[in-house]
């Protein structure tokens, strides 16, 4: 029987393109629009993974996580979205990976290749809070700058001349002299 993978996003693009990569490589893949059509369609118990937005409309992507998890707290969950301020919520949360968008795909299919391996235990100690961390995969922007940084950075920690740059007490002089030859011009 193959793996069941059940992605959950509103953009109709992405459900498609992930739907046509995770058949290449072997999942029976299942689609819904929004978080009501997922618990309305699908039994959690069928599951072997799930690839979940956050942002949906119609119900909160941590609102289908949590009655999901319920149901079936041993399914590996990626949160997959743009708002990277959510990692915190989905480390306290024990989600399995959490990947921002721009996906890249060889990263996702290796996240879910582990996530798969991963034995249960190991899953339900992270949703209480014992277990290890949930992964995060930056985008593959934040990958190119990384690797931008790495490639081009200086070698040595640059320090500017003295004198360079005015400094905090020169600046409050300056200010002191300014105020004070404006007061001398009108008096």
């Amino acid at each position: 029987m193959k793996t069941r993978v059940l992605v959950i996003d509103d953009d109709a693009s992405i459900r498609e393109s992930m739907k046509k990569v995770l058949r290449r490589e072997d999942y029976e893949v299942l689609l819904a629009a929004d978080g009501q059509e997922a618990l309305d369609r699908f039994d959690p118990q069928e599951l072997d993974l799930l690839l979940l937005d956050l942002n949906l409309p119609a119900c909160c992507g941590w609102d289908v996580f949590e009655e999901i998890t319920a149901k079936n707290p041993c399914v590996p969950v990626i949160v997959i979205t743009g708002d990277s301020a959510q990692y915190r919520v989905a480390k306290v949360a024990g989600v399995g990976a959490f990947l921002e968008k721009p996906i890249d795909v060889p990263v996702l299919l290796q996240t879910i290749r582990d996530l798969l391996a991963e034995p249960k235990e190991q899953r339900q100690r992270r949703l209480v809070g014992r277990g290890d961390r949930s992964r995060r995969v930056p985008s593959s922007a934040q990958h190119v700058f990384e690797d931008l940084r790495a490639r081009y950075s200086t070698p040595y920690q640059w320090e500017p001349p003295v004198g360079a740059f005015p400094s905090g007490k020169f600046l409050q002089q300056r200010k002191a002299n300014q105020r004070n030859e404006h007061e001398n011009k009108h008096h």
